[in-house]
């Protein structure tokens, strides 16, 4: 799937220090042939993947202080490592995600589900995940730990 079929929109996310009210939430609209993503998104059994069988990460494409980067988005089968999708976002709107789920967790004391993603074809919902990690890569595809969400007692 192309990565420019997908259009990702951010709620309850502000500037540092900016009050924002309600779970951090992700929503990835998906334009293009619905069939392929509804068979991404469904693992063996038939049924859609659940929240524990999905991996989000951010794999930068430059370097992480510099606020011209841009980097990918994807959303992984964490069975088998394929990805379910992709698509380009710049940086800086990831990391002001990330500090804004975690200033959420931190705020309502919520140790599972941080943050939210929705995903949706055309408008119409598919499915959506509580999750309470996404990790970020640096260029060169090692875990950038301190730009990433990652919850306590979690080892990777």
């Amino acid at each position: 799937m192309r990565r420019d079929y997908f259009e990702l929109e951010v709620h309850n996310v502000g500037s540092s220090g900016e009050d924002t009210s309600g779970k951090p939430t992700v929503m990835i609209d998906f334009h293009g042939p619905s069939d392929t993503l509804r068979e991404r998104l469904t693992g063996l059994d038939g049924e859609l993947l659940d929240a524990s069988e999905t991996d989000a990460a951010f794999r930068l494409q430059g370097p992480a202080d510099d606020p011209e980067t841009t980097g990918v988005v994807s959303l992984t089968n964490r069975t088998n490592g394929d990805f379910l999708l992709e698509l380009n976002e710049e940086a800086g709107n990831v990391f002001d995600f990330i500090r804004s789920a975690r200033e959420y967790a931190e705020s309502v004391g919520e140790d599972d589900g941080k943050y939210r993603i929705e995903i949706s074809v055309d408008g119409d919902l598919v499915t959506s995940y509580e999750k309470s990690m996404f990790l970020v890569y640096d260029e060169d595809g090692s875990l950038l730990r301190a730009r990433s969400l990652i919850p306590s007692g979690v080892e990777l």
